[in-house]
């Protein structure tokens, strides 16, 4: 497994990331608490590293396609923090036309693509993309995140065969955070071993510790150059641990209050932190400079959100196509 290694983008930036989308999340929650969102609601506190280290290596031109669990994801891909809180809300200024919700962010003009609600729906998709950017001659990669709970799907093997067999630009990003909702890897797996079946494709897999965003990003980055050098997919197990429950409505009776207790240890922002004190990058005041200033944008977020109109009932037909009734 991948450890931290030497070679450092700006550390105080994926701070920042890492720090907005904790925030962000953490505000959802307290949202969702008060009855300003409602749906499902999946929190991606404790796997910021995973999103903010894999963007860190991609273009704007690149495509992105995620899980349910994507705040963080849409974020990073540049879709406006406003954009997707008035999306929380189920406003007309939100990202998907308040159509979508939490689990359904949608931003085709910064290429991203969902929001996938489908265990494993997002794959043959980003293999579409992929496909797509090389029958036109793009130079442009498609990273696309999923759940460990998704290699149990088909959707994984025909996705991973035909990525492989048409040496496709994708990065295949796996947020192993050991539990497909309340079933862990080691229950519903003979081999936990992710890795392994990427390489029965014959492409190149690698796992890294998904907490350390600085050993993300210099994985992911290494990934994404040599998909870019020679067409063909790439397999990343990124191995994290989501601290809040499956969903808001997660009564969370699968795994130990000690278990969790130990991956919080590893807290991404606070390694990051503690790396950056103790080589002199990082104070106290620098440190609460970039929290207010992140403070400030999700304010900004939900204010955006709030004053965003709700979607007129004589709109709701808008998109829907039918055929006319035969009279």
């Amino acid at each position: 497994m991948t450890m931290y290694d030497e070679t450092r983008s700006d550390d105080r930036e994926l701070l920042r990331r890492m720090l907005l989308i904790r925030r962000f999340e953490e505000r959802c929650a307290q949202l969702y608490q008060q009855s300003e969102i409602h749906g499902f609601l999946h929190l991606y506190i404790g796997e910021e590293a995973v999103a903010v280290g894999v963007m860190d290596a991609l273009r704007p031109d690149d495509a992105v396609v995620a899980t349910y669990r994507e705040h963080g994801h849409a974020l990073m891909k540049g879709v406006p923090a406003g954009a997707v809180m008035a999306e929380m809300f189920g406003r007309v200024d939100g990202c998907s036309g308040g159509r979508g919700g939490s689990m359904h962010l949608f931003d085709a003009e910064h290429r991203f693509y969902g929001g996938n609600a489908i265990v494993a729906g997002g794959l043959p998709l980003a293999v579409g993309l992929a496909l797509a950017d090389v029958e036109l001659g793009r130079d442009r990669v498609t990273a696309c995140f999923f759940g460990e709970g998704a290699a149990a799907e088909g959707e994984f093997h025909e996705a991973m065969n035909l990525a492989a067999l048409w040496s496709l630009p994708v990065v295949f990003c796996c947020e192993n955070n050991l539990y497909a909702m309340g079933t862990s890897l080691a229950r519903s797996q003979a081999d936990i071993d992710l890795t392994a079946r990427a390489e029965t494709y014959g492409m190149a897999a690698e796992a890294i510790d998904g907490m350390d965003v600085e050993a993300v990003a210099g994985a992911a980055r290494s990934a994404i150059d040599g998909v870019r050098s020679d067409g063909g997919p790439r397999f990343l197990e990124l191995r994290t641990y989501r601290f809040r429950a499956h969903s808001m409505y997660d009564p969370e009776l699968y795994r130990e209050k000690e278990e969790v207790s130990e991956w919080r240890d590893r807290d991404p922002i606070q390694l990051l932190v503690q790396r950056m004190r103790a080589d002199s990058r990082l104070d106290e005041a620098a440190l609460e400079r970039l929290e207010h200033a992140v403070q400030a944008e999700i304010d900004a977020a939900v204010e955006f959100g709030m004053r965003s109109p709700i979607e007129p009932v004589d709109q709701l037909l808008r998109h829907v196509l039918a055929e006319e009734a035969a009279s």
